[in-house]
């Protein structure tokens, strides 16, 4: 396995009125974070946040190229982006206990079970699980970047992303972040930047996959 240390580039925040963040997911201009009791908005040039949706959101979002999508305790919800509107729902694995990151690829829905160490892969108009993939640490996040599942860890006081097998759950890479610096969402911008969940920091912090940046300064959105 690639073990190496997470270069985080950028962070965001903390924003006013939010106090946690839960989901994060990337529409190919905003990225949206799940704080509770809305989804924001904010744009990952400026740092602004642009706007929010009144909508349940207390654990992982996603985005599948027309709708949102977020994990609302017992459910999972597809939500219009324009309007705010909640098109449609499905029942969340476990009964809504235990779930964080959700993720999309593939077609469908990709669901990170924290305790349990799992991601499953749900069908996205049944809820039916179509795949269970094993990890060795709690999952707090899920993306998928260039075909490659990732998914984000915070346990016993460490975070890392951690790059693995989507069938066999083998960890193929891992970047560390540094002490005191915990992930509780994950996405990927579809490049070699990662937008990760600071949890009760508030923020929201770019972590560059690319050895290109591997010395570039930490800038803040709010500088």
């Amino acid at each position: 396995m690639n073990r190496s240390a997470a270069r985080i580039v950028r962070e965001y925040g903390p924003f006013p009125g939010v106090d946690k963040v839960h989901g994060v997911t990337y529409d190919g201009q905003h990225v949206w974070i799940a704080t509770g009791d809305r989804l924001n908005a904010f744009d990952p040039v400026s740092g602004e946040m642009l706007r929010s949706i009144d909508v349940a959101a207390q654990a992982g979002t996603t985005f599948d190229g027309q709708h949102l999508f977020q994990i609302a305790d017992d459910r999972i919800q597809k939500i219009d982006p324009d309007s705010g509107r909640v098109l449609a729902t499905i029942p969340a694995p476990g009964g809504g206990s235990g779930n964080s990151g959700l993720a999309w690829a593939e077609g469908t829905l990709w669901v990170g079970r924290y305790q349990d160490r799992k991601i499953l892969q749900v069908d996205p108009e049944t809820g039916a699980i179509l795949r269970t993939i094993e990890s060795t640490r709690f999952v707090t996040g899920v993306t998928w970047n260039d075909g490659e599942l990732w998914h984000a860890t915070w346990e016993d006081d460490e975070s890392e992303l951690r790059h693995v097998d989507s069938h066999t759950g083998e960890v193929l890479e891992s970047l560390e972040m540094p002490p005191g610096v915990y992930v509780s969402g994950l996405e990927s911008d579809g490049d070699d930047q990662f937008f990760c969940g600071g949890g009760t920091s508030g923020k929201v912090r770019a972590v560059r996959r690319s050895r290109r940046d591997a010395q570039a300064p930490v800038e803040s959105a709010n500088e």
